[in-house]
């Protein structure tokens, strides 16, 4: 069984779309089907039942996608490590990062670039409660979330210390309030980050605790699109400082102090325990202690 079959399978999957993985590849997509069919050979079994439109995994298919992912990134692995052997600046770092956690990343990146030009970064956007199994399967050599795992099996270092603010457009009703009472929210249409996270979670028991209804009426797939939509006036919200900071600095974001609400918000960088890291990596956690 020969890698390239493997790797074919995997960017297939990944893509969920044969052209596309023949494009990725830049290979025909003939080529692409005679592969994966050669790999059916191998195995025995078929590994993708396709439709007409999209196609599902086989039991086959599931175990051997699996192991692709693991072959391949032994593969890259090998590939970092020879690389740093001839030049321990070379080499490749891949950290997971949601959209709001990819900002507090973005110092220590420009810093690590200047000492160690000839290493290529890639912020894989990864969902923040994923990261720490895609650590494990291999999938990721670094992580960054905003909560402790809670795993033995993986490492954490807290690289930034942010809150979450409350914020309104300037032309909002509260834009002229320094501070105001969770009572005052209870009229308010909130705009919300439609991802699962232990923030969105204490926001509502906080609101839950003092009795105060909370109304989610929009919900995002971006911080970006929520700032917007503050920005436009057509709801409030509760973002991490770091994401709003220039916009109210620009005073196209207004903040306003919630007394009842003190929401810190740590930052931690995260990797495998029992694993060892590569040069880059390890550079780059020397870097952010």
């Amino acid at each position: 069984m020969d890698l390239y079959s493997l790797e074919v399978f995997l960017t297939i999957v990944t893509e969920r779309s044969f052209s596309r993985a023949a494009q990725k590849l830049f290979r025909t997509q003939p080529a692409i089907s005679l592969a994966l069919q050669r790999l059916e050979q191998e195995v025995g079994d078929k590994l993708i039942d396709r439709g007409p439109k999209d196609f599902t995994l086989t039991d086959a298919g599931r175990t051997v996608l699996e192991y692709a992912r693991r072959f391949v990134n032994l593969q890259q692995e090998l590939e970092n490590s020879l690389a740093e052997l001839r030049d321990k600046s070379a080499g490749r770092l891949t950290i997971g990062a949601n959209e709001s956690a990819t900002l507090y990343l973005l110092q220590h990146i420009a810093r690590y670039r200047v000492l160690y030009p000839g290493v290529k970064i890639t912020i894989r956007r990864s969902q923040s409660s994923r990261i720490p199994t895609e650590l494990l399967d291999g999938n990721l050599e670094m992580g960054v979330i905003s909560y402790h795992p809670g795993d033995d099996r993986i490492q954490t270092r807290k690289i930034y210390s942010d809150s979450l603010v409350f914020v309104v457009s300037p032309k909002h009703r509260l834009a002229s309030r320094k501070s105001i009472s969770i009572a005052d929210l209870g009229g308010e249409t909130f705009v919300a980050h439609n991802v699962v996270s232990p923030y969105r979670e204490l926001v509502i028991r906080v609101f839950r605790e003092h009795k105060v209804p909370l109304r989610i009426d929009l919900e995002m797939p971006t911080i970006e699109t929520i700032r917007k939509l503050v920005q436009g006036n057509l709801g409030v919200a509760f973002l991490p400082r770091m994401c709003v900071e220039q916009e109210i600095e620009q005073k196209l974001l207004h903040e306003v102090r919630v007394k009842e609400m003190h929401l810190n918000r740590n930052i931690f960088l995260v990797y495998p325990a029992r694993r060892a890291l590569s040069h880059a990596a390890q550079a780059f956690l020397d870097l952010v202690k």
